[in-house]
């Protein structure tokens, strides 16, 4: 529930920011110079190109988040069989251990979405958030049937 708090804030501060800049950019292009309508356009991509990664970000979130649900219906969430630290964090050997069981459950079946999510979980515990997304990716593609480039 945090971590949905935590993107809602963070997402409405970002949607201020475009409008912010957004509205900026407009006065440039009404002060009706080349060079002011030049910046005042240059100034509007940027929260474009934000918006589209917002979007782009929350999409991939929900989908993720779809496929948890319908994982946990069928009883196959990934158990949190980690080691932790007196500190809370999660040890290093124990989440390389539970990454190799992951890895070998994903390479005998490449084409089960299941398998990928639970090792992007495990990249994730093991703190490899880039391969953590493409595995999700993965297994968001599988699952709806569609491809992806490798």
């Amino acid at each position: 529930m945090r971590a949905k708090i935590t993107y809602l804030v963070t997402a409405a501060v970002l949607v201020f920011y475009f409008v912010l800049v957004g509205s900026r950019g407009v006065m440039l292009i009404q002060s009706g110079t080349v060079l002011t309508v030049t910046f005042g356009i240059a100034v509007l991509i940027l929260p474009v190109i934000g918006v589209w990664f917002l979007w782009k970000n929350t999409q991939f979130v929900r989908r993720a988040n779809q496929l948890a649900a319908a994982l946990d219906a069928e009883g196959g969430l990934p158990v949190d069989e980690l080691k932790r630290t007196a500190g809370g964090r999660v040890d290093r050997d124990s989440a390389d251990e539970v990454f190799a069981r992951r890895k070998a459950e994903t390479e005998e079946s490449p084409d089960d979405w299941r398998c990928w999510f639970r090792l992007a979980v495990a990249y994730h515990d093991a703190r490899d958030t880039p391969r953590a997304r493409k595995a999700m990716q993965r297994a968001i593609a599988l699952h709806d049937g569609t491809t992806i480039e490798a």
